[in-house]
């Protein structure tokens, strides 16, 4: 086997010897630290060509996703998650033991439900709509939300007066903030 030549890390600037596939072009070592640097400039100079600043942006570029995803179907479920046969059974939660009921134990004990299984309530939203983009999963959380506050609202309402309810366009959705374009680092940064 032959000896190559050793190189200087581009990013903490030590000598390592580039792999032989990769020799023609390895400027960075294998340190964690430094294959994050390496990504990073790799990244950037993707995002430097002028051709593919807007390439996560746009109706256009979101027209695209959802053309693609509709040609493919369920490309982003694990091909044996369907299967039927469970490795371990679930365990069933306990039920707290109290002597009298507290609204605020069962608030809590939902909240604490909802922030333990966040990828469960992402999954159910995403089933229930057809759609696995985010933007259409944020606006369906939104609407969600709205209906369960208006719901609490008017529980809490039947108790001690009445409260105005605030009706929900399927279609649009509650609203709030505009949805985030997620997919990549800003140019420059």
């Amino acid at each position: 086997m032959t000896q190559h030549r050793q190189r200087k890390c581009r990013h903490c600037a030590e000598l390592f010897r580039p792999d032989p596939r990769n020799r023609h072009h390895q400027r960075y070592c294998g340190k964690p630290g430094c294959r994050k640097a390496s990504k990073a400039a790799s990244q950037r100079r993707w995002l430097d060509k002028p051709q593919n600043r807007d390439y996560f942006r746009g109706a256009a570029n979101v027209e695209r996703v959802r053309a693609w995803r509709a040609a493919h179907p369920g490309y982003w479920r694990r091909p044996g998650a369907q299967s039927t046969c469970a490795l371990q059974e679930d365990s069933s939660a306990q039920p707290i033991e109290t002597h009298e009921k507290s609204p605020t134990l069962a608030a809590l004990a939902l909240q604490d439900l909802f922030r333990a299984q966040p990828v469960v309530l992402i999954g159910l939203i995403a089933n229930l709509t057809g759609s696995a983009l985010q933007e259409d999963i944020a606006r369906t959380a939104r609407r969600l939300q709205q209906l369960g506050q208006d719901i609490v609202a008017g529980a809490q309402g039947a108790e001690g007066g009445s409260v105005a309810k605030t009706p929900i366009d399927p279609l649009t959705g509650a609203p709030g903030p505009p949805p985030v374009q997620l997919g990549g680092s800003t140019p420059g940064a």
